[in-house]
């Protein structure tokens, strides 16, 4: 009876290391390249090499980034210590410039994320908008003088951000729309490839572990 209790145990053991083999190997054809997320032919580099980065690619004047929103803060809530998420302005229209700097003198003025959804708001009515004055009153209405805004907004770090920003875009992001999520450099993921917005960011947790591997 022993033996047979040893070799039902044995079975039990094999069949059960098989199963997660199998369940591991579905998991990492879960998603594709090509299908679910883009490799990068030109990789950008990443604001600090020792962690993950998760970048996305937004724009003020994009709805669908608004929305995003609400999904990427509570994804952002959970992520590891080794993982950092930052936002990168699209820049594909001379406009759009000028959404940049406001996105950066909002990120150096630390207006609050009440002001932002503001601006959201703004170019939802005129997602053309280039009246630097309406952009202003957004400020000084969260708390911000307008007198700040304006050096800000012509600082040469503004500046510096926005044109670091469209040549990432441009260069290596090669972005198709907004919003988009590039995985350290490397990977695009697009909503249109991963499927929907939740799933964008269930992709961006696959090339995170992805990335963690091979660290």
């Amino acid at each position: 009876m022993h033996h047979f209790q040893r070799f039902y145990s044995l079975t039990f053991l094999v069949i059960l290391i098989l199963t997660n083999s199998a369940c591991a190997d579905q998991e990492k054809l879960r998603f594709e390249a090509g299908t679910h997320y883009q490799v990068l032919t030109n990789p950008a580099k990443v604001i600090d090499p020792n962690k993950i980065e998760v970048m996305e690619v937004f724009w003020y004047g994009c709805s669908h980034c608004y929305t995003f929103e609400p999904l990427l803060d509570k994804w952002q809530a959970g992520l590891a210590d080794d993982v950092v998420f930052a936002k990168t302005p699209a820049i594909w229209r001379d406009f759009m410039k000028l959404h940049a700097n406001v996105y950066y003198t909002a990120e150096q003025l630390s207006l609050s994320r009440a002001g932002h959804d503001s601006i959201f708001a703004l170019l939802a009515k005129n997602p053309r908008m280039s009246d630097q004055n309406k952009f202003a009153d957004i400020f000084v209405q969260h708390g911000i003088s307008r007198e700040s805004f304006n050096q800000t907004l012509n600082s040469f770090g503004v500046m510096s951000k926005v044109s670091q920003s469209e040549k990432r875009v441009k260069k290596h992001y090669r972005v198709q729309g907004t919003p988009e999520l590039i995985v350290n450099g490397k990977y695009r993921i697009s909503g249109r490839m991963a499927g929907s917005q939740a799933q964008m960011l269930e992709v961006a947790d696959y090339l995170i572990a992805l990335e963690r591997q091979e660290k």
